[in-house]
């Protein structure tokens, strides 16, 4: 039993140390015809590391024949395979930007926007992949209004622009944790005009109230009275758009608090004019 496995080791061995003799031939080659009828084999057979570096070679070799563009598309499909999906966006773009009538340009204007797609990272990191996913996707859906996959690119955006909104959302919400109410209200206020629809509005817009109001808590006495107004007018609008929220009872008391101040105030000053 022992000497059959040996045996059957033996000729595993035999057989990879040929192939890779025959793949270095083959790479060492200068007969490109031959390389490429390898390199497309090989690809098909899911070998993309060998593929890719025939492929690579043979971009440069074959650049402005007719068979330019379905290099740069399998090499693009190597690197797919490789997970190098930064590389293969690179090459995806080349062909769309060199090669504009490609039979391979529609699929490859969706593959920006795919490779993009696929390393866009998590919602705390920057976005810039996200947004160039997301600008990759809109072009190919203006450029191929009626194919099929306009349907997926929609769907991607839909999820991109959702990780952009959270982000917006995650951004916003790290002043207010923090109590830097003054850089809150910015944020927040950013990330509501940016974002109108977004799914976190109720919060943010609480969160928005309720920093307008601590920062006027916190003003010195010239700035108070501005910023309880302030307070008092975002408040008239989140209840005017959610007035059954479950922080109505929250912002009722900053209201109240608000209005009585200010009319404290307001008595204090025709008290003050009177005397005068």
């Amino acid at each position: 039993m022992k000497m059959r496995f040996f045996g059957i080791g033996l000729v595993l061995i035999l057989v990879v140390l040929s192939s890779c003799g025959d793949y270095n031939k083959i790479v060492k080659s200068t007969d490109y015809e031959f390389k490429y009828k390898k390199a497309v084999e090989y690809y098909e057979d899911g070998e993309y590391v060998r593929a890719g570096t025939l492929f690579k070679e043979l971009v440069n070799i074959y650049r402005g024949t007719t068979r330019s563009d379905k290099i740069y598309y399998y090499y693009a499909k190597s690197m797919i395979g490789q997970k190098d999906y930064l590389m293969a966006g690179h090459y995806f773009k080349s062909l769309v930007g060199e090669y504009p009538t490609s039979e391979y340009a529609e699929e490859a204007q969706f593959m920006v926007g795919y490779c993009s797609y696929l390393i866009s990272p998590k919602p705390r990191l920057d976005q810039q992949v996200t947004q160039q996913a997301i600008d990759a996707f809109e072009l190919y859906i203006n450029l191929y209004p009626y194919n099929d996959r306009v349907d997926e690119a929609n769907r991607l955006v839909d999820e991109l622009v959702d990780k952009l909104v959270y982000k917006s959302y995650l951004s916003a919400r790290l002043y207010y944790d923090f109590e830097n109410y003054k850089a809150s209200v910015i944020a927040l206020d950013s990330s509501l005009e940016k974002y109108p629809e977004s799914k976190y509005r109720e919060e943010l817009k609480y969160m928005l109230l309720k920093s307008k109001y601590l920062l006027a808590t916190k003003s010195v006495a010239v700035k108070q009275m501005d910023r309880y107004s302030n307070a008092l007018d975002e408040y008239f609008s989140f209840i005017d758009e959610y007035p059954e929220s479950k922080y109505k009872k929250e912002v009722m008391k900053y209201y109240e608090r608000a209005s009585s101040l200010l009319n404290y105030r307001e008595e204090v000053l025709e008290k003050e004019t009177n005397i005068n």
